[in-house]
């Protein structure tokens, strides 16, 4: 297989027919290699248009959904970045390469160990790996001026949005199956936020995520 070429067809195929056009999100597809964050058992999905699985129930979202994250969120060289699922590492790369740090949080021992040990290939040292359950929120390194929740949640949880700077951002799947939508919220003042919808989408829920109100009769 041609890395490079197959490369280049996932960006040209996937990432820029939707809607991926800033130079410096594709410019950063090429310098992180992808394939080298996906299990080797699943090595030749690396470029293709799906999720990829980790383990424990557990996916790298799609090219096209990371490279789209990215390009939303209008990431600054001074940004402290939450990143919610640490998975393979590779999400945490592209946000450390983009921001000042990153503090990465991941449910799962084994995956974390697979995140570290990928990010300390890479000389990735903008990066605190810690395991724990953020699926609610992680205010011990609070406020972020970036938040990227790499699952969905039936209900975000307030948490997150009052985790944020002000001109802070959060981005988030929201939903359940057959509907979920993909969220940029922003803090524009203390307290007071703005949401726009991106795009309808579906992936995997958070462990232990919050559940919507069911009313019982």
């Amino acid at each position: 297989m041609d890395l490079e070429q197959t490369r280049l067809n996932m960006v040209v195929q996937q990432i820029r027919t939707w809607y991926v056009l800033d130079d410096t999100v594709l410019d950063l597809l090429y310098k992180i290699k992808r394939e080298e964050f996906v299990p080797a058992e699943n090595l030749a999905m690396a470029f293709v248009d799906m999720e990829i699985p980790l383990g424990f129930g557990q996916v790298m979202l799609t090219p096209k959904m990371e490279a789209r994250i990215l390009q939303e969120l209008h990431i600054r060289k001074t940004d402290k970045i939450l990143e919610v699922g640490s998975g393979s590492g590779y999400m945490t790369a592209l946000l450390a390469d983009k921001g000042a740090h990153v503090h990465s949080v991941e449910i799962i021992p084994e995956l974390k160990a697979m995140a570290e040990q990928n990010l300390k290939a890479h000389g990735i040292a903008n990066v605190t790996l810690e395991q724990g359950d953020a699926a609610r929120g992680w205010p011990k390194h609070e406020p972020y001026d970036v938040i990227v929740l790499t699952a969905s949640t039936p209900v975000l949880p307030d948490a997150f949005k009052n985790s944020l700077t002000p001109g802070g951002r959060l981005f988030a799947i929201v939903g359940e199956d057959p509907v979920m939508e993909a969220l940029l919220i922003t803090c524009v003042a203390p307290g007071e936020f703005t949401t726009t919808t991106l795009f309808e989408t579906s992936t995997v829920p958070f462990i232990n995520a919050q559940q919507p109100s069911r009313f019982t009769f």
